[in-house]
């Protein structure tokens, strides 16, 4: 019979299934019935760096003192704000390592390498399993070079590195010049892991009162294309453990990106759109298929259409259609 075992982080899960960084993970309640329903891990609600900006903003905006006079309470009010920000969600993490015994990953929601990377070490202390950055830099800035945004994602790493010997994984998107390029350099600097990709909010307009809208909240089975192109290209080519994200759904989107050869899967809209039980059934599809396949373990057939093992690697990086429009009538 199959055991789905298997190691990410440094760190031995019971299965591959992580429940990403969401609503659910925001809650001790929500994260032991993930745990019940088969969770192999979960990554908490991210901290935002943001929220101690909009925060600092808040009191100042409603404050009754003259702006000059704020200005010379910042230092006491950003420590404040700081310290208030970080005890919550160091006391929520505590919370949750005694309810739970699976793996509990801390998240950063960052954009760069400021103050914010002592909460590193603050989480190690109170009790997080690994720390998972989350981070974005929107490439819309028209004086940076490609090479410039790239050395601050590297900041941030070379920043929490020296902070914290927490097991420390970098969530990113594909905005990058040369993905893969980008990829196995940030694997190089010591983290454990990478995944790809983080999710966003996307915008829409409302054309009758022309107003900006979200968009696309939860993810799709056909996003899986994008992780599942990118952890096949990169798998056995990178000095960490890789994690994919968007478009899981179900058993069989599970099977593919532990075929493309990552080592956890995270998600999150499926538990949302099909209720905590899905869990049990991607596990379940999962299993059976290793048996049908006569797979024991995990690493049996983990990577095995990864593009380094392909006879075929060309056909891992084409982008253009060929043959399937031109037949089209």
């Amino acid at each position: 019979m199959a055991t789905l075992e298997t190691k990410y982080l440094g760190m031995f899960l019971k299965n591959p299934i992580v429940i990403g960084s969401s609503g659910f993970t925001g809650s001790v309640k929500e994260i032991v019935e993930l745990e019940q329903a088969g969770a192999g891990a979960v990554v908490l609600k991210s901290i935002f760096e943001e929220e101690i900006l909009m925060e600092y903003d808040h009191l100042v905006k409603n404050s009754n003192d003259p702006l000059g006079s704020m200005d010379e309470h910042f230092d006491y009010l950003d420590l404040k704000i700081k310290q208030e920000n970080v005890t919550k969600y160091l006391d929520f993490i505590k919370e949750v390592k005694s309810k739970v015994k699976i793996p509990v990953i801390a998240s950063v929601n960052c954009a760069s390498a400021h103050e914010w990377a002592f909460f590193a070490k603050k989480i190690a202390e109170s009790g997080a399993d690994a720390l998972e950055i989350n981070a974005f830099i929107m490439p819309s800035d028209l004086e940076k070079t490609g090479v410039e945004i790239e050395k601050m994602y590297m900041d941030i790493i070379e920043s929490v590195r020296n902070t914290t010997d927490l097991p420390v994984s970098f969530k990113i998107s594909h905005y990058f010049s040369n993905l893969a390029h980008s990829i196995r350099k940030f694997s190089e600097t010591g983290i454990y892991g990478i995944t790809l990709f983080n999710r966003f909010y996307s915008p829409d307009f409302d054309i009758n009162t022309r107003k900006l809208l979200s968009t696309n909240v939860f993810s799709n089975p056909a996003e899986i294309s994008e992780p599942l192109r990118w952890v096949s290209l990169m798998s056995n080519r990178v000095s960490c453990d890789l994690a994919a994200s968007t478009g899981i759904h179900n058993g069989e989107s599970l099977i593919k990106i532990l075929l493309a050869g990552a080592d956890a899967a995270q998600i999150v809209s499926t538990v949302y759109k099909n209720g905590k039980g899905v869990i049990a059934e991607m596990l379940q599809d999962l299993e059976k298929w290793m048996d049908d396949n006569g797979y024991e373990t995990i690493n049996d057939f983990k990577g095995m259409l990864s593009q380094a093992r392909s006879k075929e690697p060309a056909l891992y990086e084409r982008v253009q259609f060929m043959k399937y429009f031109s037949d089209m009538e």
